[in-house]
């Protein structure tokens, strides 16, 4: 017997989590099942709205395949994005379990490690995220969500007087124009933030080739796949590849490594997910510039079996979890 479904699940968020486009309590998810032969291999993606996906258009293209599909043959069944994700991973855990071994193993990738990963500060008045600042101030690296506007300079000193030890990147969420960025980045750099993500909107990108880019710049909306890479050449130097946007484990692997070939660091993101999601990212993460896979520790209740974080980082999962 061979069966794929796929269920809407909602976790509940530790607080409330804000970026430059609006607020959530909760983390929507969607669990994909496969099964066969009575071995069954999970998965879990989250639809975004940025990128016209749904709860309901999302399972409506994850039931409609057929429950005896490959991955080789997903690749061309779906589109890169969160329904393909869910199931190429769900089948790369299968494949896992079927074989008795691991899938970084049958991957041909390194065996991981643990992984220094950002921890996301939620967009809020400065006085607000100092204090989210200070809570956190004993994580190594803090990601700042910022909103576009003057006001994100004193966001980022608030951060900067809350944890003045940390590493900061920044993410934009593409709410910045090209003089903001000008304005901005010296500020940003003299606080000690190593990076932005997405100042610009995807689409709107062009003008990062022609300004200065004394801080460097990570393409997350503008770069999804493989394909994505010819339109970012002279305006970006960095990639975020994330399971959601690739559309699964399968192409991420190959976007790591067509992206280093093109001589762009490595970025790896993630949603707002539980550690189902994040298990296969942190086989990517191994040897990435800079992590980004704390979306479990936004949660106020996660999968049973969770990754789990310490003082060096994300670690892989465990069998029980995932791959």
């Amino acid at each position: 017997m061979s069966r794929i479904s796929a269920v809407a699940e909602a976790f509940q968020l530790a607080e409330v989590f804000t970026i430059s486009r609006g607020s959530r309590t909760e983390a929507q998810v969607v669990t994909v099942t496969v099964e066969r032969e009575g071995v069954v291999g999970m998965g879990e993606c989250v639809p975004y709205a940025r990128y016209n996906e749904t709860m309901d258009s999302v399972i409506a293209q994850i039931t409609g395949l057929p429950d005896d599909i490959d991955r080789a043959a997903l690749q061309d069944a779906l589109p890169a994005g969160a329904a393909r994700n869910a199931v190429d991973c769900a089948l790369w855990d299968l494949a896992a379990k079927q074989a008795g071994r691991p899938v970084w193993q049958l991957a041909g990738l390194p065996e991981p490690a643990p992984v220094i990963t950002a921890f996301t500060l939620s967009l809020a008045s400065p006085e607000k995220m100092q204090a989210q600042a200070a809570k956190h101030a004993h994580r190594p690296l803090l990601k700042t969500k910022l909103g576009g506007g003057v006001e994100d300079v004193a966001r980022i000193e608030a951060v900067r007087k809350g944890a003045p030890d940390a590493r900061i990147i920044v993410d934009a969420n593409e709410g910045w124009t090209p003089e903001l960025y000008t304005e901005l980045a010296p500020v940003l750099l003299r606080l000690g933030v190593e990076m932005v993500e997405q100042p610009l909107p995807a689409g709107a990108d062009d003008m990062l080739a022609e300004i200065a880019r004394p801080l460097p710049v990570c393409a997350d909306e503008s770069c999804h796949d493989r394909g994505s890479l010819a339109g970012l050449a002279g305006k970006y130097d960095m990639v975020n590849i994330k399971l959601d946007k690739t559309g699964g484990l399968t192409e991420a692997i190959a976007l790591d490594k067509a992206a280093r070939a093109a001589g762009y660091a490595v970025m790896v993101g993630c949603m707002v997910g539980t550690s189902l999601a994040m298990a296969p990212a942190v086989l990517i993460a191994q040897g990435a510039q800079i992590t980004d896979l704390d979306g479990p520790l936004l949660l106020a209740q996660d999968r049973d079996h969770p990754l789990h974080y310490d003082a060096r980082g994300v670690y892989p999962a465990t069998t029980e979890l995932w791959g």
